[in-house]
């Protein structure tokens, strides 16, 4: 097995099946810059081939999750070239990158939110599978009150919390707490304190731990991909997966220490 990528911004650790990925920037309220993005892109990728880590845990350091984009270095952009393209997108469009692979990982993405969880903050939120927030901690969209947009996170958001929302929350720019957060959907569990926070957290990542890995992943994918398909295209592919992975061996492993009234040999304690 590789080594995890080393970074600047980020600060990667795995214990055992459980990888946790802490955002570095305290200073900033872990604002993101091109270079977190491209780091995040790198452990991403990293995580995505290895069957070791079961779990992600998205962390913020020093009481915030992430404030958003670096608004230093969003004003203080080089000049437009007087031809061509604008060398620009291509570096906003890492972040879409980003947030697309932490999207469709095949594992269990849980996220701890205090502080602030706007802009990037907000949609890296939206991305993962199982988010507890602190009840204090702050979500939305203010950027159009700056004169920019929330621009790569908007199907994130869109997805996890419909349209009417999304749109209410940028033309107003207010932001949520966690109470709404958790009436939005983009909160699933609400914590009292940091404390509380770590102790629901353990909790969810050992429930995640209890599936078998590639059930799990299956799953994930046809949940994720169910809204941008027919019906009929999702029970067949549902249907398909269902009967492979029946026949593979992590399943009669499943069904066997059912029957038998134990764990499976995956139910990590």
């Amino acid at each position: 097995m590789s080594d995890i990528p080393v970074c600047e911004t980020l600060l990667p650790t795995q214990s055992g099946a459980v990888l946790t990925i802490l955002f570095n920037r305290p200073d900033r309220r872990n604002a993101l810059t091109h270079q977190m993005m491209v780091e995040l892109t790198s452990v991403l990728q990293w995580i995505a081939a290895q069957e070791s880590v079961r779990v992600v845990v998205l962390r913020g350091a020093g009481g915030n999750f992430s404030a958003g984009g670096d608004l230093d270095a969003m004003h203080s952009l080089p000049p437009k070239p007087t031809s061509g393209d604008d060398p620009l997108v291509p570096a906003y469009r890492e972040m879409g990158h980003a947030l697309t692979l932490l999207d469709s990982l095949p594992q269990a993405v849980i996220a701890g939110i205090e502080g602030a969880a706007v802009g990037g903050g907000l949609g890296m939120a939206c991305c993962a599978d199982y988010v507890v927030s602190v009840a204090d901690a702050k979500f939305g969209m203010p950027e159009a009150k700056w004169g920019f947009i929330p621009s790569q996170i908007l199907p994130f958001v869109v997805g996890r919390i419909g349209q009417g929302a999304a749109r209410a929350m940028v033309i107003t720019g207010r932001i949520a707490r966690g109470e709404e957060a958790f009436r939005l959907g983009i909160a699933h569990e609400l914590a009292n304190d940091t404390g509380d926070l770590q102790a629901k957290l353990d909790r969810a990542v050992a429930d995640a731990l209890l599936s078998a890995p590639h059930a799990l992943a299956t799953a994930k994918t046809l949940v994720r991909l169910a809204p941008t398909r027919s019906p009929e295209e999702t029970l067949q592919d549902a249907a398909e997966h269902l009967v492979h992975l029946l026949r593979q061996p992590e399943a009669q492993e499943g069904i066997t220490a059912f029957l038998g009234k134990r764990k499976p040999s995956w139910a990590v304690e």
